[in-house]
């Protein structure tokens, strides 16, 4: 019987407490356990509190890990839920990402009340995203678009496209999904068009290196498919650039046994495209995430990253 309750630290929006509440419930079904063994803790994090620039102005995607990780490190909390999409390649010494639940959908989504997708636009439409790699890769295929800067969590994103402020958005069809809000996609984008962020639609779990009690718990929750496509992502992403100032995708599968990896880079206007892939067996997956970012690395124009990127 387990005397203190296991703490589960969050950031406070509805899709970061979903993902815990979907952790908790994952765990208590895997241990037998009741609601009471557990404590979701709420935490705020930096990149909640500043939403008047973009992230990459700031500090980057560390802003949405920084005091979560913190409160791991000083014992308030046993484990971390994020987006793994929002995890920087480096981790505080200490801490480590301990298990990866099964992956949602990894595509973006469409959302306007004015056209079915985004080619469909009329020239010269509006917007809103706060992401860098979205923002390339509208650029890339509608540079006639005026893309915005477009912060909030996802309800209030939703709430700005319904009052007018933008013409579109873009959001992860995963975050819809585990919120219940699919009804919201007008259309998906495909991965070949519109290759995801690095970790997109993967929650990552993250706890103490010494913690062995934990570590323990949760390897019963754990999708080892999952991790193996994010250590290719992952080790792919820290080869260019870990955090959010530069707009890159990559993505990894498994099919027949074999690991096939795709990965991009762009200019933030999307005047300048590099990408390639590579596959390999699942145990090389950090090798072929290097070799496909090293390929692009040598491939960049001098400058590449200071020029706006």
């Amino acid at each position: 019987m387990q005397s203190n309750p296991l703490r589960i630290g969050t950031r406070g929006s509805a899709l970061a407490l979903a993902q815990a509440h979907e952790t908790r419930d994952r765990l208590m079904a895997a241990h037998s356990l009741p609601e009471s063994a557990f404590e979701i803790v709420v935490i705020k994090t930096s990149g909640d509190r500043i939403q008047d620039r973009p992230l990459s102005e700031v500090g980057g995607k560390g802003l949405f890990t920084k005091e979560i990780e913190e409160a791991l490190l000083d014992g308030r909390i046993d484990l971390a839920v994020h987006s793994s999409k929002d995890m920087p390649t480096v981790l505080p010494s200490g801490l480590e990402l301990t298990a990866f639940l099964p992956r949602e959908d990894v595509r973006d989504a469409f959302l306007s009340p004015k056209a079915k997708t985004l080619t469909e636009l009329p020239h010269g439409a509006v917007v809103g995203s706060s992401s860098l790699r979205r923002q390339a890769m509208i650029k890339r295929l509608r540079p006639d678009i005026e893309v915005v800067m477009y912060r909030g969590n996802l309800q209030t994103r939703l709430r700005k496209l319904a009052e007018g402020e933008v013409d579109a958005t873009l959001l992860a069809a995963a975050g819809l999904k585990r919120l219940g809000l699919e009804s919201e996609i007008t259309s998906l984008l495909e991965i070949d068009e519109f290759l995801p962020a690095v970790g997109q639609g993967a929650i990552c779990i993250e706890s103490r290196t010494d913690d062995d009690d934990t570590r323990q718990k949760l390897a019963a929750i754990h999708d080892p498919e999952t991790q193996v496509r994010l250590d290719a992502e992952r080790a792919f992403l820290s080869v260019l650039d870990g955090s959010c100032r530069t707009p890159i995708g990559g993505l990894a599968t498994i099919d027949a046994g074999q690991l096939h990896f795709k990965g991009i880079v762009l200019k933030p206007d999307g005047t300048e495209v590099h990408a390639t892939s590579g596959s390999g067996t699942p145990e090389n997956a950090v090798e072929i995430g290097i070799s496909a970012g090293e390929t692009l690395k040598a491939r960049m124009s001098p400058g590449f990253f200071s020029s706006g990127a």
